[in-house]
């Protein structure tokens, strides 16, 4: 049985699954939908409704976030999770995003990734994660370093920002690696 909620220091980790995606988006109203993402205005509502419409799985892949909620306020901080996620390959791109400026530079994310990684490994039964990061991306950069990840490589345009191709640098934790922040506990 998979929990839907997990908690570090400051923060509660709410799971959003293909289900519960699904569940939200179609019986809740826009208010409800806005307040329970986190979304602050009506385009990022439409872009959510566009995404959802589309849909967000697809064979053989899926997708698994935890909203980050400041356990204080429970306000919607942001998200991390598996995107592009091959469940018969045991492999997830791990991926975060926080909302506003205000919640930056505050160990938000290396307090969240350690339990979602340990997640992925033991209840979802991944065996590789993989995070692909913008060289300029220092924030990120240390992050993955920080939890023991390896650089693999870089590759080359690979994503498009902004009207330009960017590389990204190839970085990977597997189950059987060490995982640094348990020496830090």
């Amino acid at each position: 049985m998979q929990s839907n909620i997990l908690y570090t220091e400051r923060l509660i980790l709410r799971l959003i699954n293909p289900e519960i995606y699904n569940q939200v988006m179609s019986t809740y109203n826009d208010e409800s939908i806005m307040k329970y993402f986190g979304i602050t205005t009506a385009i990022e509502l439409e872009q959510e409704k566009i995404r959802f419409r589309q849909g967000m799985t697809m064979a053989g892949r899926s997708f698994l976030y935890f909203h980050l909620l400041d356990k204080k306020t429970t306000e919607v901080m942001g998200w991390c999770g598996y995107h592009t996620w091959f469940l018969q390959h045991r492999r997830a791109e791990i991926g975060y995003v926080l909302n506003e400026d205000r919640f930056k530079g505050k160990g938000y994310m290396k307090e969240a990734l350690p339990p979602i990684i340990d997640y992925g490994f033991a209840t979802i039964n991944l065996h590789r994660i993989e995070a692909l990061i913008a060289p300029g991306n220092e924030p990120s950069l240390r992050l993955v370093n920080y939890l023991g990840f390896t650089q693999e490589g870089i590759l080359r345009e690979h994503y498009l920002k902004n009207g330009k191709l960017e590389d990204s640098i190839v970085f990977s934790l597997l189950e059987s690696d060490p995982r640094p922040w348990k020496l830090h506990r």
